[in-house]
């Protein structure tokens, strides 16, 4: 699965870490109704972490479509309700 970080770039996810994606996924959704910041920043950052260090970095000059797009990393909580809700980003 490709994977879009915005404002940092694609990584190529296996699937079988699709499933803990959505986990943190869901529970960003909880949080982020909470209005948890502190519990917002620690889990977008597992998020993000989990993509980087298990996907691999897709070259700037190959164009490929991106199957999820993921927040930049400095996306504020206000923003974020925009983003987390219902099911998430992560389909499943």
């Amino acid at each position: 699965m490709i994977v879009r970080i915005m404002t940092e770039g694609q990584y190529d996810l296996p699937g079988a870490f699709i499933d803990e994606l959505n986990k943190i996924d869901n529970e960003l959704v909880e949080v982020v109704a909470q209005e948890n910041e502190t519990e917002f920043a620690t889990l977008l950052k597992k998020m993000l972490d989990l993509v980087r260090e298990n996907g691999t970095a897709v070259p700037d000059d190959e164009i490929v479509e991106s199957d999820l797009m993921l927040p930049e990393p400095d996306i504020t909580l206000i923003e974020a309700e925009e983003v987390f809700t219902g099911e998430g980003i992560v389909p499943g």
